[in-house]
Protein backbone atom coordinates (compact mmCIF):
# COMPACT_ATOMS: atom_id res chain seq x y z
CA UNK A 1 0.00 0.00 0.00
CA UNK A 2 1.13 3.34 -0.72
CA UNK A 3 2.38 6.04 1.69
CA UNK A 4 -0.34 8.19 0.42
CA UNK A 5 -3.15 5.57 0.97
CA UNK A 6 -1.49 4.42 4.51
CA UNK A 7 -1.54 8.46 5.97
CA UNK A 8 -5.15 9.02 4.16
CA UNK A 9 -6.66 6.26 6.05
CA UNK A 10 -5.09 7.01 9.29
CA UNK A 11 -6.30 10.67 8.99
CA UNK A 12 -9.82 9.30 8.44
CA UNK A 13 -9.81 6.91 11.14
CA UNK A 14 -8.51 9.66 13.29
CA UNK A 15 -11.02 12.10 12.31
CA UNK A 16 -13.73 9.72 12.62
CA UNK A 17 -12.54 8.86 16.39
CA UNK A 18 -12.37 12.50 17.61
CA UNK A 19 -15.61 13.66 15.72
CA UNK A 20 -17.32 11.46 17.24
CA UNK A 21 -16.35 11.65 20.68
CA UNK A 22 -16.11 15.02 20.23
CA UNK A 23 -20.46 15.03 19.49
CA UNK A 24 -20.93 12.76 22.32
CA UNK A 25 -19.25 15.63 24.63
CA UNK A 26 -22.37 17.50 23.54
CA UNK A 27 -24.98 14.67 23.26
CA UNK A 28 -24.43 12.87 26.38
CA UNK A 29 -25.15 16.33 28.57
CA UNK A 30 -27.92 16.91 26.61
CA UNK A 31 -29.73 14.07 27.10
CA UNK A 32 -28.70 14.47 30.82
CA UNK A 33 -30.79 17.98 31.15
CA UNK A 34 -33.36 16.33 28.74
CA UNK A 35 -32.75 17.98 25.81
CA UNK A 36 -34.08 16.33 22.40
CA UNK A 37 -31.32 15.75 19.93
CA UNK A 38 -32.44 15.20 16.43
CA UNK A 39 -29.36 14.09 14.95
CA UNK A 40 -26.27 12.93 15.19
CA UNK A 41 -24.29 12.88 12.16
CA UNK A 42 -20.61 11.85 11.50
CA UNK A 43 -19.35 13.61 8.21
CA UNK A 44 -22.07 16.13 6.89
CA UNK A 45 -25.22 15.29 5.16
CA UNK A 46 -25.56 17.56 2.33
CA UNK A 47 -28.69 16.36 0.15
CA UNK A 48 -27.99 13.23 1.39
CA UNK A 49 -26.90 10.24 3.57
CA UNK A 50 -24.45 7.49 2.95
CA UNK A 51 -26.29 6.16 6.03
CA UNK A 52 -29.25 6.56 8.73
CA UNK A 53 -31.28 4.92 11.38
CA UNK A 54 -33.77 6.65 13.93
CA UNK A 55 -33.36 5.49 16.83
CA UNK A 56 -35.81 6.92 19.79
CA UNK A 57 -36.01 10.88 18.84
CA UNK A 58 -32.78 10.84 17.07
CA UNK A 59 -31.57 10.00 13.74
CA UNK A 60 -28.03 8.59 13.56
CA UNK A 61 -25.99 8.69 10.66
CA UNK A 62 -22.62 8.79 8.18
CA UNK A 63 -22.99 12.00 5.43
CA UNK A 64 -20.77 12.08 2.51
CA UNK A 65 -18.76 15.25 2.92
CA UNK A 66 -16.03 14.67 5.98
CA UNK A 67 -15.11 17.59 6.90
CA UNK A 68 -16.79 16.99 10.18
CA UNK A 69 -19.42 15.92 12.44
CA UNK A 70 -22.23 17.85 14.30
CA UNK A 71 -25.49 16.80 16.51
CA UNK A 72 -28.51 18.59 15.84
CA UNK A 73 -29.88 20.05 19.16
CA UNK A 74 -33.65 21.08 18.94
CA UNK A 75 -34.64 24.61 19.76
CA UNK A 76 -30.70 25.79 18.46
CA UNK A 77 -29.39 27.82 15.90
CA UNK A 78 -27.18 26.05 14.70
CA UNK A 79 -25.25 25.41 11.36
CA UNK A 80 -28.48 23.40 10.35
CA UNK A 81 -30.30 27.13 9.89
CA UNK A 82 -33.48 26.10 10.55
CA UNK A 83 -35.15 28.83 11.33
CA UNK A 84 -38.62 27.49 11.32
CA UNK A 85 -38.40 25.42 14.58
CA UNK A 86 -37.19 28.87 16.18
CA UNK A 87 -40.60 30.61 15.30
CA UNK A 88 -42.32 28.17 17.08
CA UNK A 89 -43.52 28.58 21.02
CA UNK A 90 -40.52 27.01 22.99
CA UNK A 91 -40.60 23.18 23.85
CA UNK A 92 -39.97 22.67 27.32
CA UNK A 93 -37.42 19.64 25.95
CA UNK A 94 -35.77 22.61 23.75
CA UNK A 95 -31.96 23.90 24.18
CA UNK A 96 -33.52 27.25 24.23
CA UNK A 97 -35.79 26.41 27.17
CA UNK A 98 -33.33 25.08 29.64
CA UNK A 99 -31.20 27.65 32.05
CA UNK A 100 -28.18 29.24 30.64
CA UNK A 101 -25.76 27.01 33.05
CA UNK A 102 -27.04 23.55 31.55
CA UNK A 103 -26.87 25.49 27.67
CA UNK A 104 -23.03 26.45 28.75
CA UNK A 105 -22.46 22.72 30.22
CA UNK A 106 -24.01 21.19 27.13
CA UNK A 107 -21.82 23.44 24.34
CA UNK A 108 -18.74 23.06 26.71
CA UNK A 109 -18.89 18.90 26.26
CA UNK A 110 -17.27 18.66 22.97
CA UNK A 111 -14.00 20.98 23.94
CA UNK A 112 -13.86 19.22 27.20
CA UNK A 113 -14.00 15.90 25.54
CA UNK A 114 -11.39 16.62 23.14
CA UNK A 115 -8.82 18.06 25.70
CA UNK A 116 -9.68 15.28 28.11
CA UNK A 117 -9.13 12.70 25.41
CA UNK A 118 -5.65 14.23 24.14
CA UNK A 119 -4.22 14.01 27.93
CA UNK A 120 -5.53 10.32 28.10
CA UNK A 121 -3.93 9.31 25.10
CA UNK A 122 -0.55 11.05 26.27
CA UNK A 123 -0.47 8.52 29.19
CA UNK A 124 -1.63 5.54 27.43
CA UNK A 125 1.68 6.27 25.05
CA UNK A 126 3.77 6.90 27.96
CA UNK A 127 2.91 4.07 29.57
CA UNK A 128 3.04 1.27 26.51
CA UNK A 129 5.45 2.61 24.68
CA UNK A 130 7.42 4.60 27.39
CA UNK A 131 9.54 8.13 26.98
CA UNK A 132 12.80 8.35 24.14
CA UNK A 133 15.49 10.83 26.12
CA UNK A 134 18.35 12.05 24.31
CA UNK A 135 21.12 13.18 27.05
CA UNK A 136 23.75 16.00 26.16
CA UNK A 137 26.07 13.46 26.48
CA UNK A 138 24.33 11.48 23.43
CA UNK A 139 25.80 14.03 20.90
CA UNK A 140 29.41 14.43 21.68
CA UNK A 141 30.66 16.82 18.54
CA UNK A 142 27.05 19.07 20.74
CA UNK A 143 25.34 21.52 18.49
CA UNK A 144 26.02 23.24 15.69
CA UNK A 145 23.91 26.94 15.83
CA UNK A 146 22.58 28.88 12.69
CA UNK A 147 23.24 32.33 12.05
CA UNK A 148 20.36 33.74 14.29
CA UNK A 149 21.49 31.36 17.15
CA UNK A 150 25.44 32.52 16.78
CA UNK A 151 23.84 36.31 16.88
CA UNK A 152 23.60 35.98 20.59
CA UNK A 153 26.17 33.85 21.57
CA UNK A 154 26.14 30.54 20.73
CA UNK A 155 29.02 28.46 19.34
CA UNK A 156 29.77 25.50 17.65
CA UNK A 157 30.22 22.35 19.41
CA UNK A 158 27.86 24.07 22.42
CA UNK A 159 26.38 20.79 24.69
CA UNK A 160 23.44 21.93 26.35
CA UNK A 161 23.62 21.64 30.19
CA UNK A 162 20.20 23.35 31.15
CA UNK A 163 17.27 26.03 30.17
CA UNK A 164 16.71 27.91 33.22
CA UNK A 165 17.99 25.31 35.40
CA UNK A 166 15.70 22.46 33.71
CA UNK A 167 17.31 19.28 32.42
CA UNK A 168 15.94 18.51 29.12
CA UNK A 169 14.56 14.88 28.39
CA UNK A 170 15.22 15.78 24.99
CA UNK A 171 18.10 17.83 24.32
CA UNK A 172 16.42 18.73 21.10
CA UNK A 173 13.89 20.18 22.34
CA UNK A 174 15.53 23.41 22.55
CA UNK A 175 14.57 24.23 19.58
CA UNK A 176 11.25 24.21 20.56
CA UNK A 177 11.70 26.09 23.97
CA UNK A 178 13.86 28.77 22.23
CA UNK A 179 10.69 29.32 19.92
CA UNK A 180 7.13 29.03 22.06
CA UNK A 181 8.49 28.87 25.60
CA UNK A 182 9.61 31.73 27.78
CA UNK A 183 13.12 31.53 28.39
CA UNK A 184 15.96 33.96 30.07
CA UNK A 185 18.84 31.81 30.07
CA UNK A 186 20.46 28.63 28.23
CA UNK A 187 23.45 27.48 30.15
CA UNK A 188 26.35 25.08 27.61
CA UNK A 189 29.20 23.17 27.54
CA UNK A 190 31.37 25.32 25.27
CA UNK A 191 34.08 22.70 22.98
CA UNK A 192 37.00 24.36 25.25
CA UNK A 193 35.32 22.76 27.96
CA UNK A 194 34.05 25.88 29.61
CA UNK A 195 30.81 26.84 31.13
CA UNK A 196 28.52 30.03 29.54
CA UNK A 197 25.40 31.68 30.33
CA UNK A 198 23.46 32.96 27.41
CA UNK A 199 20.90 35.38 27.99
CA UNK A 200 17.79 34.89 25.74
CA UNK A 201 16.39 37.96 24.28
CA UNK A 202 12.70 37.96 24.40
CA UNK A 203 12.40 38.36 21.09
CA UNK A 204 14.42 35.31 20.06
CA UNK A 205 11.12 33.42 18.98
CA UNK A 206 9.92 36.13 16.54
CA UNK A 207 13.71 36.73 15.30
CA UNK A 208 13.48 32.52 14.69
CA UNK A 209 10.22 32.86 12.49
CA UNK A 210 10.99 35.80 10.56
CA UNK A 211 14.31 34.26 9.79
CA UNK A 212 13.02 30.82 8.97
CA UNK A 213 15.70 29.31 11.06
CA UNK A 214 12.96 27.49 13.08
CA UNK A 215 15.73 24.45 14.04
CA UNK A 216 18.38 26.63 14.88
CA UNK A 217 20.22 23.82 16.77
CA UNK A 218 20.92 20.89 15.10
CA UNK A 219 23.56 18.35 16.02
CA UNK A 220 26.73 18.55 14.99
CA UNK A 221 28.14 16.50 12.84
CA UNK A 222 32.21 15.02 12.83
CA UNK A 223 34.09 15.77 9.85
CA UNK A 224 33.99 12.23 8.30
CA UNK A 225 33.55 11.97 4.86
CA UNK A 226 30.38 9.60 4.01
CA UNK A 227 30.99 9.65 -0.42
CA UNK A 228 33.00 11.31 -2.57
CA UNK A 229 31.01 12.57 -6.24
CA UNK A 230 32.55 11.04 -8.88
CA UNK A 231 35.31 13.36 -10.92
CA UNK A 232 35.16 16.04 -8.14
CA UNK A 233 38.06 17.92 -6.92
CA UNK A 234 38.12 15.83 -4.10
CA UNK A 235 37.99 12.90 -5.68
CA UNK A 236 40.59 13.30 -8.04
CA UNK A 237 42.91 14.32 -5.08
CA UNK A 238 42.32 10.60 -3.77
CA UNK A 239 39.73 11.64 -0.69
CA UNK A 240 38.08 9.12 0.16
CA UNK A 241 34.75 7.65 2.38
CA UNK A 242 35.87 7.78 5.93
CA UNK A 243 38.66 10.09 5.77
CA UNK A 244 38.29 12.59 8.80
CA UNK A 245 39.11 16.37 7.74
CA UNK A 246 41.65 17.29 10.39
CA UNK A 247 42.28 20.77 9.76
CA UNK A 248 41.66 23.50 6.58
CA UNK A 249 43.66 26.03 5.66
CA UNK A 250 45.84 25.82 9.09
CA UNK A 251 42.90 26.06 11.30
CA UNK A 252 41.21 22.76 13.27
CA UNK A 253 38.36 21.41 12.11
CA UNK A 254 36.27 19.77 15.24
CA UNK A 255 32.86 19.31 13.56
CA UNK A 256 30.95 19.45 10.11
CA UNK A 257 30.14 23.54 10.56
CA UNK A 258 33.75 23.82 10.97
CA UNK A 259 34.48 22.47 7.62
CA UNK A 260 32.00 24.70 5.76
CA UNK A 261 32.65 27.54 7.63
CA UNK A 262 35.71 28.03 5.79
CA UNK A 263 34.45 26.60 2.31
CA UNK A 264 33.63 29.95 -0.15
CA UNK A 265 30.92 30.08 -3.23
CA UNK A 266 34.13 30.94 -4.84
CA UNK A 267 36.57 28.62 -6.61
CA UNK A 268 39.53 28.11 -4.20
CA UNK A 269 42.55 26.08 -3.73
CA UNK A 270 43.18 24.76 -0.04
CA UNK A 271 45.16 23.52 2.41
CA UNK A 272 43.84 20.23 3.64
CA UNK A 273 44.50 17.84 6.73
CA UNK A 274 42.83 14.56 6.68
CA UNK A 275 43.44 11.15 8.79
CA UNK A 276 43.03 8.06 7.12
CA UNK A 277 43.25 4.78 9.37
CA UNK A 278 45.50 6.76 12.00
CA UNK A 279 47.67 7.68 9.81
CA UNK A 280 47.57 11.90 8.70
CA UNK A 281 48.45 13.17 5.21
CA UNK A 282 48.15 16.64 3.30
CA UNK A 283 47.13 17.82 0.20
CA UNK A 284 46.42 20.83 -1.74
CA UNK A 285 42.77 20.68 -3.49
CA UNK A 286 41.22 23.77 -6.18
CA UNK A 287 37.62 23.75 -5.39
CA UNK A 288 35.62 24.07 -8.45
CA UNK A 289 33.93 28.13 -9.57
CA UNK A 290 30.81 27.70 -7.36
CA UNK A 291 33.31 26.40 -4.32
CA UNK A 292 32.49 22.96 -4.82
CA UNK A 293 34.89 20.26 -3.29
CA UNK A 294 32.46 17.09 -3.41
CA UNK A 295 32.11 15.99 -0.34
CA UNK A 296 29.27 14.91 1.85
CA UNK A 297 29.56 14.05 5.86
CA UNK A 298 28.41 10.98 7.73
CA UNK A 299 24.97 11.35 9.47
CA UNK A 300 25.33 9.02 12.93
CA UNK A 301 22.47 7.85 14.21
CA UNK A 302 21.19 9.50 16.97
CA UNK A 303 21.47 7.21 20.56
CA UNK A 304 18.03 7.61 22.23
CA UNK A 305 17.27 6.03 25.45
CA UNK A 306 13.80 4.24 25.96
CA UNK A 307 12.48 4.97 29.25
CA UNK A 308 9.45 2.88 30.93
CA UNK A 309 7.19 4.34 33.32
CA UNK A 310 4.61 2.91 35.40
CA UNK A 311 0.93 3.93 35.44
CA UNK A 312 1.94 6.97 38.67
CA UNK A 313 4.49 8.65 36.06
CA UNK A 314 3.02 7.94 33.09
CA UNK A 315 -0.35 9.83 34.03
CA UNK A 316 2.10 12.67 35.44
CA UNK A 317 4.18 12.92 32.71
CA UNK A 318 1.74 12.48 30.26
CA UNK A 319 -0.59 15.29 31.99
CA UNK A 320 2.61 17.67 31.91
CA UNK A 321 3.44 16.43 28.18
CA UNK A 322 -0.42 17.43 27.45
CA UNK A 323 -0.42 20.56 29.22
CA UNK A 324 2.63 21.74 27.58
CA UNK A 325 1.49 20.34 23.72
CA UNK A 326 -1.50 23.05 24.60
CA UNK A 327 0.42 25.71 25.64
CA UNK A 328 2.90 25.69 22.47
CA UNK A 329 0.05 25.51 20.06
CA UNK A 330 -1.56 28.81 21.83
CA UNK A 331 1.92 30.30 21.39
CA UNK A 332 2.93 29.69 17.98
CA UNK A 333 -0.74 30.27 16.97
CA UNK A 334 0.14 34.18 17.43
CA UNK A 335 2.63 33.80 14.00
CA UNK A 336 -0.93 32.67 11.87
CA UNK A 337 -2.27 36.41 12.15
CA UNK A 338 1.06 37.77 10.12
CA UNK A 339 1.77 36.82 5.76
CA UNK A 340 4.41 34.51 6.78
CA UNK A 341 2.78 32.75 9.18
CA UNK A 342 -0.72 32.86 7.05
CA UNK A 343 1.05 30.94 3.71
CA UNK A 344 2.14 28.40 6.52
CA UNK A 345 -1.12 27.31 6.98
CA UNK A 346 -2.43 23.75 6.50
CA UNK A 347 -6.04 21.56 5.47
CA UNK A 348 -6.13 18.27 5.71
CA UNK A 349 -3.30 17.82 3.40
CA UNK A 350 -0.92 19.22 6.33
CA UNK A 351 -2.64 17.19 8.55
CA UNK A 352 -2.19 14.02 6.40
CA UNK A 353 1.05 14.23 6.89
CA UNK A 354 1.19 14.50 10.50
CA UNK A 355 0.88 10.69 9.92
CA UNK A 356 3.83 8.11 9.38
CA UNK A 357 3.66 6.52 6.18
CA UNK A 358 3.77 3.06 7.69
CA UNK A 359 1.36 1.89 10.14
CA UNK A 360 2.45 2.62 13.30
CA UNK A 361 0.13 2.73 16.28
CA UNK A 362 2.72 4.89 18.25
CA UNK A 363 2.78 7.11 15.53
CA UNK A 364 -1.12 7.05 14.65
CA UNK A 365 -1.91 7.93 18.54
CA UNK A 366 0.50 10.44 18.88
CA UNK A 367 -1.05 12.46 15.79
CA UNK A 368 -4.63 11.89 16.98
CA UNK A 369 -3.66 13.31 20.36
CA UNK A 370 -2.24 15.99 19.43
CA UNK A 371 -4.87 16.79 16.64
CA UNK A 372 -7.59 16.40 19.50
CA UNK A 373 -5.97 19.15 21.49
CA UNK A 374 -5.55 21.19 18.37
CA UNK A 375 -9.22 20.59 17.54
CA UNK A 376 -10.08 21.54 21.56
CA UNK A 377 -8.07 25.03 21.34
CA UNK A 378 -9.87 26.16 17.44
CA UNK A 379 -13.27 25.07 18.90
CA UNK A 380 -13.40 27.13 21.69
CA UNK A 381 -12.47 30.40 19.82
CA UNK A 382 -15.37 33.02 20.26
CA UNK A 383 -15.87 32.89 16.70
CA UNK A 384 -19.83 32.32 15.72
CA UNK A 385 -20.73 28.73 13.86
CA UNK A 386 -18.00 27.35 16.20
CA UNK A 387 -18.98 26.09 20.38
CA UNK A 388 -16.89 29.26 21.32
CA UNK A 389 -19.55 31.36 19.43
CA UNK A 390 -21.86 29.86 21.49
CA UNK A 391 -20.13 29.90 24.35
CA UNK A 392 -19.47 33.45 23.97
CA UNK A 393 -23.61 34.79 23.76
CA UNK A 394 -23.78 31.95 26.72
CA UNK A 395 -21.56 34.32 28.66
CA UNK A 396 -22.94 37.70 27.76
CA UNK A 397 -26.52 36.20 28.57
CA UNK A 398 -25.60 35.11 32.01
CA UNK A 399 -23.82 38.52 32.61
CA UNK A 400 -26.48 40.74 31.42
CA UNK A 401 -29.44 38.67 31.78
CA UNK A 402 -30.26 38.88 28.47
CA UNK A 403 -30.82 36.63 25.63
CA UNK A 404 -29.33 38.06 22.46
CA UNK A 405 -32.20 38.36 20.12
CA UNK A 406 -32.56 35.01 17.42
CA UNK A 407 -32.31 37.10 14.31
CA UNK A 408 -28.72 38.53 15.43
CA UNK A 409 -27.86 34.71 16.17
CA UNK A 410 -29.03 33.94 12.95
CA UNK A 411 -27.03 36.54 11.05
CA UNK A 412 -23.84 35.77 13.25
CA UNK A 413 -24.00 31.86 12.55
CA UNK A 414 -24.24 32.57 9.04
CA UNK A 415 -21.48 35.01 9.07
CA UNK A 416 -18.90 32.41 11.63
CA UNK A 417 -20.27 29.53 8.69
CA UNK A 418 -18.98 31.50 5.70
CA UNK A 419 -15.83 32.77 7.76
CA UNK A 420 -15.07 29.08 8.27
CA UNK A 421 -15.43 28.05 4.91
CA UNK A 422 -13.08 30.70 3.90
CA UNK A 423 -10.83 29.72 6.30
CA UNK A 424 -11.00 26.02 4.88
CA UNK A 425 -10.71 26.59 1.26
CA UNK A 426 -7.65 28.99 2.45
CA UNK A 427 -5.56 26.33 3.95
CA UNK A 428 -6.55 23.62 1.65
CA UNK A 429 -5.21 25.93 -0.89
CA UNK A 430 -1.99 26.03 0.40
CA UNK A 431 -1.40 22.62 0.57
CA UNK A 432 -2.64 22.25 -3.23
CA UNK A 433 0.29 25.33 -3.97
CA UNK A 434 2.30 23.68 -1.97
CA UNK A 435 2.35 20.04 -3.65
CA UNK A 436 1.92 21.77 -7.01
CA UNK A 437 4.73 24.48 -6.70
CA UNK A 438 7.03 23.70 -3.60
Amino acid sequence: MSPFAIKAIQLLLSLSLLIILHELGHFIPARIFNTRVEKFFLFFDVKFALFKKKIGDTVYGIGWLPLGGYVKIAGMIDESMDVEQMQQPPQPWEFRSKPAWQRLIIMLGGVTVNLILGFLIYIMILFVWGKNTLAADALPNGFSPSAVAQEIGFSSGDQLLDIDGEVLDNVLDLNKYLFLRDVSTVRVRRASGETASIAIPEDFGQRMFESGELLPFTPALPPVLDSITPNSPADQVGLMANDRIVALEGQPIRTWSDFKRIMTDTSKTLTLVYERDRQRDTLTVTTLEDGILGVYPQIPNLSFTNETLDLQASISEGIAYGYWTLYDYISQFQYIFTKKGASQLGGFGAIGNMFPDEWNWKGFWASTALISIILAFMNVLPIPALDGGHVMFLLYEMVTGRKPNDKFLEYAQMLGFFLLMGLVLFANGNDLYRFLFE
